[in-house]
């Protein structure tokens, strides 16, 4: 609970969330050793080897004389000097360094330092310019002193050998767990893939690999695909099976009422050629998107057909916008089912009301197709059930214009999600009716 404003910010990716697993223990691992190497054995082990110098340098000032020249004071102590491999010689007080010399990339150079201070308190600087030397300067009675010997005598050498290679060895491992890791998310990412474009009514081929757990939920992904296609298909079978054996009895009444007085049979014929448009709205419904596979489409040229093949018709319609709508560019699109979605639309748009708008929007993550009307429109506590199949809203709508058996929306809605999208209705800003939106995911 505490935690839970981190989701805000964490990455939704698997591959850059295993990235952070692996990447951020690497870092912490590096960090924790690197301070602790540099902060206990690398300190300790520099002040005991800064500690050995500082006696010698000691010893050497015990042996020194009380008085004489600078000469003779250097020809006192070279027997000293000479095996501890220590160079030394007088210098004018304006070559006396005025502030110790540091490089900021020495590690330990702070830690000798503190140590020569802290024991020679005749020290008026310290200078550690390399890796390879180190001067002292100190104050006697006949003048600044200058001490050089080996760097390496103060600590140990190129202490920062053991950080870089820890980074190298930490980048190089790194390098190897996100090759491994990438191999182990392919599978995960191809079966993702297979079930987004089967969401979005693509069959795409798929075959499980990998871990044995993904292997499981691959070969659950096709079982499961495998029965909704089954069940798809026995239901398009059943209603268009249903729906063609009714269409011989309807046409031996339509010949028999033929044989009627015209005045008679009108009512008759009327029924007939209502029960005629339930076949083909279950037709329709059965048919879904089926008879079609998906193939690049300009889906502002499609508009552009159906609404003139609605002008046609005698009817009301108008393209009035195509946002985003490139030449040329395609979509990969069922045509006939898409079509049949959007004249059901404009149909049921030019049933209830006297004026249909049709417009189109498109960017590089969705597609939307809206049809707008002037008409009664649909409340809002009651579009959900106006989707559902063989639901008839008459007391929102105008009943007097034409009715159906309740499968318009039904059908546009079972297109939009074989399409990966939805079906969203609202009211309309422009018109005053009905709002209804086409969203389709790209």
């Amino acid at each position: 609970m505490t935690f839970r404003w981190l989701k805000h910010y964490s990455p939704r990716s698997i591959y850059t969330r295993a990235a952070i697993i692996i990447v951020v223990p690497v870092i912490v691992v590096q960090i924790v050793v690197s301070v602790v190497f540099l902060q206990r054995h690398l300190e300790d082990v520099t002040k005991q080897m800064t500690l050995t110098v500082v006696r010698e340098i000691e010893m050497i000032a015990r042996q020194a004389p009380e008085a004489g020249t600078q000469d003779h004071f250097l020809t006192t102590l070279a027997p000293f000097l000479s095996p501890l491999h220590i160079t030394m010689r007088f210098v004018p007080p304006a070559e006396v360094p005025k502030a110790d010399l540091l490089p900021w990339t020495d590690y330990t150079g702070r830690q000798v330092q503190r140590t020569i201070r802290n024991r020679l308190p005749q020290v008026l600087a310290v200078e550690l310019p390399n890796t390879r030397q180190a001067r002292l300067f100190l104050d006697t009675d006949l003048g600044a002193v200058e001490l050089s010997f080996d760097r390496r005598r103060l600590s140990p050498a190129a202490p920062h050998q053991l950080i870089v290679t820890m980074v190298f060895f930490g980048v190089l491992m790194t390098a190897i767990a996100f090759l491994y890791m990438r191999n182990q998310l392919r599978p995960l990412k191809r079966l993702s893939d297979a079930a987004q474009a089967f969401g979005r009514g693509h069959t795409v081929p798929y075959s499980p690999s990998g871990a044995i757990e993904i292997r499981a939920a691959g070969s659950a992904f096709l079982d499961m695909r495998a029965r909704i296609e089954r069940q798809i298909e026995q239901r398009t079978l059943m209603l268009s099976g249903v729906s063609h054996d009714l269409r011989t009895p309807l046409t031996r009444l339509k010949l028999g009422l033929a044989m009627l007085d015209e005045e008679d049979a009108a009512p008759l014929l009327q029924d007939v050629t209502e029960m005629q448009q339930m076949l083909d709205a279950f037709l329709d419904f059965s048919r879904g998107v089926s008879e079609s596979a998906p193939e690049p489409v300009d889906p502002g040229e499609l508009l552009r057909q159906i609404v003139e093949d609605a002008q046609r018709s005698h009817g009301d319609v108008q393209l009035i916008a195509c946002e985003g709508c490139d030449a040329g560019e395609k979509v990969m699109l069922r045509p006939m089912a898409l079509r049949r979605a959007v004249e059901n639309l404009i149909g049921n748009a030019l049933r209830y009301g006297n004026r249909a708008e049709v417009s189109l929007a498109m960017t590089s993550k969705f597609l939307r197709i809206r049809v707008e009307d002037d008409g009664p429109g649909i409340p809002a506590d009651k579009r959900a059930e106006a989707i559902k199949p063989f639901q008839r809203l008459d007391a929102a709508r105008n009943q007097n214009k034409g009715g159906g058996v309740g499968l318009g929306l039904a059908i546009v809605a079972d297109v939009a999600r074989a399409h990966g999208g939805a079906l969203r209705l609202g009211d309309s800003q422009r018109l005053g009716g009905l709002c209804a939106d086409i969203v389709i995911g790209r």
